[in-house]
């Protein structure tokens, strides 16, 4: 099998891949063509169909395995394919698993991690709230460690969402120990809290889409949502410490305008808004460079970043 991350320009393939996304648009001329999405374990790839008459073109719909016939061309610093012959795959043309991305680091060995920061925590309420939903709760436990932190930005693999919790954690631990007014255990506590509501906001694989909760919600209140009302289970739980912990993961995004219903009002907060950026930040701008491949020169404009992108000089 060729796999995402392995096509280069000028291939022309056979494979097997699964669609994530379909639409129809039309060209400047006003041609209809389609616009797909296609995935493997090793990452998406774009992908069009130029001629929807041809007689190569089959039916399929999104979540299909489709079996394609396609030239890779390389478009905007960017692997692309113009699928020439596509059609449903059957079953036993292809095997599930190689459809789903993994995490590249072990999922057993950054759970043990995670637990171990767990353990670390000295407020008793604080480390009940953690051990209830990661250590108690098995079935949130194995949801947890295997779901993805989005559908498609940053993190969009299975392992992600712990990945993605696991490295804001760490870099909440450093900035607590640099900066000694940070409440350790209410910033590491939010920071394990902070996207727990991506467990409800998007679908498990191989969807991984935004559930209605997602669409109407999304996983800041959710996640404040989560936590509160388990919060209600613990005796004697402090009402200004579920507050503090409560407007952390409210205020994780950092800015009105990037989905914080509300800003950060104390230090925690700041900290975790920043460590929460620099993660996605840098996991955005490093799945943009895997998959330029071979391209060293200017790979072209991200939307997210908001800038012009290009591997660094090996020299």
């Amino acid at each position: 099998m060729k796999y995402i991350d392995s096509l280069k320009d000028g291939m022309h393939i056979s494979e097997v891949y699964l669609c994530k996304a379909k639409q129809v648009s039309l060209t400047k001329t006003g041609k209809e063509y389609g616009s797909l999405i296609l995935q493997d374990k090793t990452g998406t790839v774009d992908a069009k169909i130029w001629d929807l008459r041809s007689p190569g073109v089959g039916n399929f719909e999104i979540m299909d395995y489709v079996c394609v016939d396609a030239d890779v061309i390389v478009f905007m610093g960017s692997n692309q394919l113009n699928i020439k012959r596509i059609r449903k795959a059957d079953e036993g043309e292809y095997v599930p698993a190689d459809y789903l991305p993994v995490s590249s680091k072990n999922i057993d060995q950054m759970y043990k991690e995670f637990i171990n920061l767990i353990a670390s925590i000295k407020n008793p309420y604080l480390r009940k709230l953690l051990e209830s939903y990661f250590v108690e709760d098995a079935d949130f436990a194995k949801t947890f460690r295997f779901h993805s932190a989005a559908k498609s930005v940053h993190h969009g693999f299975v392992g992600g969402l712990l990945e993605h919790t696991l490295s804001v954690a760490k870099l909440c631990d450093y900035f607590s120990g640099t900066y000694p007014m940070l409440n350790r255990d209410l910033l590491i506590t939010a920071a394990m809290f902070h996207d727990l509501g991506k467990t409800k906001e998007l679908s498990a694989f191989p969807e991984n889409d935004y559930t209605d909760d997602g669409q109407l919600l999304g996983h800041i209140i959710i996640g404040t949502e989560m936590i509160g009302q388990r919060i209600q289970t613990i005796p004697g739980f402090p009402p200004k410490l579920a507050a503090e912990l409560k407007h952390c993961i409210l205020a994780h995004h950092g800015e009105l305008e990037y989905g914080s219903p509300k800003k950060p009002a104390i230090l925690e907060a700041l900290a975790l808004s920043f460590a929460d950026n620099t993660d996605a930040k840098m996991e955005t701008m490093m799945e943009v460079l895997q998959g330029a491949g071979e391209n060293q020169g200017w790979i072209g404009y991200n939307r997210l970043l908001e800038t012009n992108i290009r591997k660094t000089s090996q020299s």
